[in-house]
């Protein structure tokens, strides 16, 4: 067996393993806990494809390793973290012919599935992407308790705690995740200022955001990337 070809798939297996352990503090409502791990996993998950590239080893195997496990990591975990919001505070939603309501959440785990498999065949993306990433789509959704859990702004625990936001947020998770819209790509391949300008600003911008906000700057920097990349599409455009 050549260890090195090896190498990225393990660090794959590494990634979906973060993921479920992931999954097991979420069922807990360690939710804390559970966004570590898939920050570990999303981490781990650059990485695979980095080291694929450094020892020439891409493979249609990696490829396929990469995205079953995403699935679980950033699919999975933030679809059982939506249905666990929902089932603490959908309590008058959920009665009579509404009971099954926080199983909605999981439609979040299904948008992520279908853009993953799409990611696999469609060529457009291989320098930027046509939706939200599943990665950025999770930080999003498992960013939402801890905000909820550190917040002092009423505002914010109105909406997190409203059942019926949750499930617009839920909807709309999922259609960004396959919404036709161009993403660019975080990735630096030259480490040159104008080539990279985009990349680097909105890496300082979102330092600033998780350093002033903490948790509630994690979704302000997801929501801050979508609309960068629209205004950089309009702007490329002309």
């Amino acid at each position: 067996m050549n260890i090195k070809k090896q190498i990225p798939n393990i660090i794959t297996l590494l990634n979906l393993f973060c993921g479920c352990i992931a999954l097991v503090f979420a069922f807990n409502e360690d939710f804390e806990m559970a966004f570590y791990f898939v920050c570990l996993g999303i981490f781990l998950d650059f990485f695979d494809g980095f080291f694929a590239r450094l020892f020439h080893v891409s493979s249609p195997l990696g490829l396929q390793l990469d995205s079953l496990a995403d699935m679980i990591t950033s699919g999975v975990v933030p679809g059982l973290v939506m249905f666990q919001m929902m089932v603490s505070h959908a309590t008058t939603a959920a009665a009579g012919h509404l009971q099954f309501f926080p199983y909605l959440g999981f439609i979040i785990a299904l948008g992520s599935c279908y853009r993953l498999a799409n990611f696999n065949i469609d060529t457009r993306q291989t320098d930027s992407f046509i939706g939200l990433p599943t990665p950025a789509n999770a930080l999003f959704i498992l960013s939402l308790p801890l905000v909820l859990k550190y917040t002092d702004s009423l505002i914010i625990v109105e909406l997190l705690t409203n059942p019926w936001f949750l499930l617009v947020l839920t909807f709309l998770s999922a259609y960004m995740l396959n919404a036709e819209i161009p993403l660019f790509s975080l990735k630096i391949k030259k480490f040159s200022f104008k080539e990279n300008a985009l990349q680097f600003a909105f890496l300082m911008v979102s330092l600033l955001l998780l350093v002033f906000f903490q948790y509630l700057g994690i979704p302000l920097l997801i929501l801050f990337y979508v609309c960068l990349s629209v205004v950089n599409n309009k702007v490329l455009k002309k």
